[in-house]
């Protein structure tokens, strides 16, 4: 007999979940399986077909590792060709108004591009069943879009059903949902479909989150507060930040303020928003619940300390099988006197971070790599308060992909063609003077305002000034220079922040605007709350009241590589310490 030839665990395990997969085929019923086979053909196709990404179709076994994967349309070799040749051409640079986005525009109310709803569904109905119908639900409604619109008009949304059934749970299960947006692309997250079902369908009450306001002007934060509050009746509106104001309570420090958040130092403790949040919570819920306790939880550490040891043993619950207790048809809200409260949104809008911030610590992985958070997870807050945190999810739209990368939903990692979204970025802001690049192929003759940039010649010019180079041919590293601008608009440091319509025309108006004076003076009261906070005298936090919350001594775990933290070691220098001024001086 021949030898047997060695295999790792790795492929044992995967003969083991085969072994019990096929086993777990063979004792289901009749029925069962024809509804399994028939979704299974059906599915087989649409998975070749819509869900094929990077890495090939994804299985639909429960052990797969990659369930909860992101999963958008593979873009063709034709298309990114073509927008390479683009990326070429001289840019040109738009007026303000290029910002203004129209939301009716990017949604489309009423179209095919709607929110894919959860099939009607009983308990008498077997798993099998359910998940055949919903397979045969969703490929319905993914190809009824692709009938409509081509991959190059549509954005990149998620086509993995895993995800969008916790979307489900947390509809389901939740009394208030939070919807979060970035502050600097409101309109990009905000789905005119999920407002919908939550107010009309559901019948429940939603809460916008303009999250990261310290990323953005104070007037441009008003302004689409204002915006939506018109465009939504039902919403109420509220401000949050998990760090306010960071980069000023270190001096205007980018790089100083960035690796402070890497290391926590009570980063948590300081979230801006958490009494507005606690106010419009108290009005919906009214006596229905009593929310002493989450007042209780910001007021006083000690208290803090005191639940947290309760509730120890109970604080993480739920899970990726968890349906929570849910009985389809019952709209009873606040069961057994517990608010719930879930969190929905885009990817890497900071919705892992707000529930941070609410707890005073680190209780969720954070990460800037979209796809983080895999599956929803309940965290009880107090005994009366418990949050959701639901994965992120890509609603299907008309938006610029550029714009969508630039955003952080779809993984700069995984992008083969980063130059396109720097032309997007640099048209819309001057890169050129904000990072003083000089052009490589710059002619003494010429004035500066004369010379024509492409996104190639930026990503060059930024190549040569932060010494990206091949390893082989020696030649400046454009893709890995385009790459470090596109992680910079992400995090801020090059900052692109969409306008509502007629915001230039009204400049003067929202610059003066009661609450813009009021959003400046909070986030002064931070920075000097967080100057005093950091100094030597520890008796000065019981001046901060309600906002000093217990200091986590974890780490913050920000999901970045070494090879981020080097690129990123130096860029203080080339960027402003006000986000929004440009540099004078040019310095290499």
């Amino acid at each position: 007999m021949p030898r047997k030839k060695p295999f790792s665990s790795k492929q044992k395990k995967f003969q083991l979940q085969d072994k019990r997969q096929r086993k777990k085929e063979s004792t289901q019923d009749e029925d069962d399986t024809e509804d399994i086979e028939t979704a299974g053909q059906d599915s087989s196709q649409s998975q070749k077909k819509l869900r094929k990404g990077k890495s090939g179709p994804i299985p639909d076994r429960r052990t797969d590792p990659n369930r909860y994967r992101l999963q958008f349309f593979k873009e063709s070799n034709e298309e990114i060709d073509r927008r390479k040749k683009l990326a070429r051409r001289p840019l040109r640079h738009l007026p303000e108004e290029a910002l203004e986005v129209n939301i009716d525009q990017v949604y489309q109310p009423g179209s095919v591009l709607d929110l894919p709803k959860r099939p009607p569904w009983n308990y008498s109905l077997s798993k099998a069943k359910l998940e055949a119908r919903e397979q045969n639900y969703f490929q319905d409604y993914t190809e009824a879009i692709f009938e409509k619109y081509s991959p190059e008009q549509l954005s990149y949304f998620e086509l993995n059903l895993e995800t969008w059934r916790q979307l489900w749970r947390v509809l389901e299960m939740s009394d208030i949902l939070l919807l979060i947006l970035d502050i600097r692309y409101p309109v990009l997250h905000m789905s005119p479909a999920l407002y919908h079902t939550v107010t009309h369908d559901l019948g429940k009450s939603i809460i916008i989150i303009l999250n990261k306001v310290d990323l953005a002007p104070p007037p441009l934060v008003i302004a689409w507060k204002n915006f939506l509050q018109e465009k939504y009746e039902k919403v109420h509106i509220v401000l949050f930040t998990s760090y306010p104001n960071e980069a000023l309570a270190e001096g205007g420090n980018e790089t100083k303020a960035k690796m402070r958040r890497k290391r926590g130092g009570g980063a948590w403790t300081r979230a801006m928003g958490q009494g507005q949040l606690l106010s419009v919570c108290q009005d919906i819920v009214g006596d229905k619940v009593d929310l002493r306790s989450w007042q209780d939880k910001m007021v006083s550490v000690s208290s803090t300390v005191k639940e947290e040891e309760e509730i120890a043993d109970s604080s993480v619950v739920g899970g990726e099988d968890d349906d929570g207790l849910y009985k389809q048809g019952d709209t009873t809200l606040f069961q057994n006197g517990v608010l719930t409260i879930g969190c929905v949104g885009y990817p890497n809008v900071g919705k892992s971070s707000l529930l941070n911030g609410l707890v005073g610590k680190k209780v969720v992985s954070v990460s800037r790599t979209p796809g983080h958070t895999k599956h929803f997870q309940t965290i009880f807050l107090t005994r009366t308060v418990k949050l959701c945190d639901c994965p992120g999810l890509v609603f299907p739209s008309l938006i610029d992909k550029s714009l969508q990368i630039l955003a952080g939903i779809y993984p700069i990692a995984q992008v083969r063609e980063p130059y396109s979204p720097v032309g997007f970025l640099a048209e819309r802001i001057d890169v050129v003077k904000q990072l003083c690049l000089k052009h490589p192929h710059y002619e003494g003759n010429k004035a500066q305002s004369q010379i024509e940039w492409s996104a190639y010649d930026i990503c060059q010019a930024w190549a040569e000034k932060r010494g990206f180079i091949t390893a082989k041919s020696g030649r400046p590293d454009l893709y890995r220079a385009a790459n470090n601008l596109l992680r910079m608009g992400l995090d801020g440091r090059l900052c692109l922040c969409l306008r509502p319509l007629g915001y230039a025309e009204n400049k003067g108006q929202w610059d003066q605007h009661p609450e813009t004076l009021k959003l400046i003076s909070d986030l002064e009261f931070y920075r000097v709350n967080d100057d005093v906070s950091d100094g030597e005298d520890e008796s000065s936090d019981d001046e901060l009241g309600h906002l000093v919350l217990e200091q986590d001594s974890d780490d913050d775990d920000e999901g970045g590589s070494e090879e981020e933290e080097e690129e990123n070691k130096d860029e203080s220098k080339y960027v402003s310490n006000n986000p929004f001024a440009l540099l004078d001086s040019d310095d290499d």
